[in-house]
């Protein structure tokens, strides 16, 4: 059987890495670093995943606000609270939960968070900066990965690498941050030719395509690294079952290494928000 990568287990590594650095800008610059969380609408796995956010925040030492607005809100009043929030020194990260209600603007949403307070890594100056490879806030999964990753290979320079998924929070920094650790990547999407070849030739295989165990053992060289970012819900005999985009058990049996669903990215990605807002706090006290 494969190796498994345990994201609960490395998540725990880097939120003590994370209530150290809290600790040490406390007792050195008198701040705790703040993220306040923005929920439009009661959709269930939103808050689900806002509850879970503010928990670990809290048991890093940090601050976590959390807005909550109703489903009907207006683009006008959502903006506002952003740009309050924008110009509050005492907020250092700002994540707005997504998806929000069809009648609200995404892409204006995320345009108006201030870069420096963007520790999703959505904005399109974050988005520019990681592509010509210049510091900035990254996206979380894809760093979350990145750390996975480097359990397995800790030098992945010349790595063959395939991402199936190309999407603006994961595909594509996935891919910019792997070309950044000197691997050739190739991103794979619904119009790709022959994906089950351009698979079976990788040395690593990161699953983002959003379909619940898409990816089986015969797409997957023996031996080969696989990262699973999907969580996808279906039903087994009656009862909710959550799986990734990889058919998990097959795969484990011809891969190197491998991270579960649930209890592998998942858990990453909510480390490395608050890493990113721990940075975030960092660069807006020089």
């Amino acid at each position: 059987m494969a190796q498994l990568i345990d994201g609960k287990q490395l998540s725990d590594q880097v939120l003590q890495e994370v209530a150290s650095e809290v600790e040490l800008l406390r007792a050195e610059h008198d701040i705790v670093p703040t993220l306040a969380v923005v929920l439009v609408g009661e959709d269930p796995a939103s808050q689900v995943y806002v509850r879970n956010k503010v928990k670990r925040a809290e048991e890093a030492g940090m601050c976590s606000i959390a807005h909550r607005l109703d489903a009907e809100c207006t683009q006008d009043v959502l903006n506002k609270l952003i740009d309050h929030l924008n110009n509050d020194p005492k907020v250092h990260g700002i994540l707005v939960q997504l998806p929000l209600p069809s009648h609200l603007n995404d892409e204006e949403v995320i345009a108006s968070i201030h870069p420096a307070k963007d520790v999703d890594g959505f904005h399109p100056l974050n988005v520019g900066a990681l592509a010509s490879g210049r510091p900035s806030l990254v996206p979380c999964t894809p760093q979350g990965c990145m750390i996975m990753l480097s359990q397995v290979h800790p030098d992945l320079s010349g790595k063959n690498v395939v991402v199936v998924g190309r999407s603006n929070i994961v595909g594509k920094p996935m891919a910019a941050l792997l070309l950044q650790a000197n691997c050739t990547v190739t991103i794979a999407h619904s119009r790709t030719q022959n994906i089950e070849a351009l698979c079976l030739n990788a040395d690593i295989v990161v699953a983002a395509v959003g379909r619940a165990e898409f990816i089986n053992a015969d797409w997957i060289k023996p031996g080969a690294t696989v990262i699973d970012v999907g969580i996808n819900a279906i039903d087994v005999d009656g009862k909710r079952k959550l799986v990734g985009d990889v058919d998990f058990e097959s795969v484990a049996r011809i891969a190197g290494a491998i991270t579960p669903v649930p209890g592998g990215v998942g858990p990453m990605t909510i480390a490395c928000l608050l890493l990113n807002t721990t940075r975030a706090a960092k660069h807006q006290l020089a």
